[in-house]
């Protein structure tokens, strides 16, 4: 059975395009703008929804004080009440014609060098406005026909420095701080896309402290093991298995120390992949 289009006011619902954690995502025409934009809509029915308003809030605030062409932006945050309480929630949100990495089909060693730089980018961008994403995944990263790319879903993000009182993150790509709950830092970042790239480079997860299979975490004085990305592709460069390997460190400190540092390693393999790309196609027309 198909989802059901809802009659939501203000709104002119075209289709629905997305389903996230207790929220179904449409695209839509703002009414009042004349806007074509994706709503993001929650029904608010037990206390344990209260989790889900709260990361849309949050998504809705960290959101308008970015301003970056790969970060998605948020329009407006629409609370419905029920007798007492918010019993409905819209989000109003930039609409992006893309799919997910994770959707998506399978990328040359190239064009995912240049989709992760873009990424980096807008975390790096996200980082200098003073927040962390906490939640970089393949399913948080749409990209377009056209190769440009959106970081979504920012409702895990936090101020830099900011100590979590639960664990928040994605058992396959979080990092070792989240799970210990400790201060969250660009570096956690770094970890998740790190994790990010790793999957992306092989097909694999690398161990995290929840694998997302069983209930019990890897205790910290067990060794993460994991083959570089080389060792599992040998087409995989190694100074691009190097930097894999260095953000998905255990320790904040031993990642590498920026996104612009991940974006000055990937410059200098875009380079050597591009150039020695026009090299050969030179040479073939000779």
């Amino acid at each position: 059975m198909g989802i059901q289009i809802p009659d939501i006011k203000d709104f002119s619902i075209i289709k629905h395009i997305g389903t996230g954690a207790r929220t179904q995502i449409y695209q839509a025409v703002d009414e009042q703008t004349g806007q074509t934009v994706a709503l993001k809509r929650a029904i608010i029915e037990t206390p344990e929804d209260s989790r889900i308003l709260e990361q849309i809030e949050t998504e809705y605030k960290v959101a308008r004080q970015i301003d970056h062409p790969y970060i998605r932006k948020c329009y407006k945050l629409i609370k419905l009440r029920k007798v007492l309480r918010v019993g409905e929630v819209l989000l109003s949100m930039e609409h992006f014609n893309g799919q997910s990495l994770e959707d998506g089909p399978s990328l040359s060693l190239g064009d995912i060098l240049l989709v992760f730089r873009m990424i980096a980018t807008g975390l790096n961008a996200m980082h200098q406005f003073g927040f962390v994403h906490c939640d970089i995944k393949p399913n948080n990263i749409l990209i377009g026909k056209d190769g440009a790319i959106k970081i979504i879903d920012l409702g895990q993000s936090c101020r830099i420095g900011t100590v979590k009182q639960r664990i928040q993150g994605t058992p396959d790509y979080i990092a070792p701080e989240q799970v210990k709950r400790e201060h969250l830092s660009h570096r956690t970042d770094i970890f998740n896309l790190g994790a990010t790239m790793y999957w992306a480079l092989t097909g694999k997860n690398v161990p995290t402290m929840i694998p997302k299979k069983t209930e019990y975490g890897i205790p910290a004085s067990q060794k993460r093991e994991f083959k570089p990305p080389h060792e599992v592709y040998r087409q995989i460069p190694v100074e691009l298995s190097d930097l894999v390997v260095g953000c998905i460190q255990e320790k904040p400190a031993d990642r590498p120390a920026s996104m612009a540092e991940i974006i000055a390693r990937l410059d200098v393999m875009i380079r050597q992949i591009f150039s020695s790309k026009l090299t050969n196609a030179g040479k073939s027309n000779d």
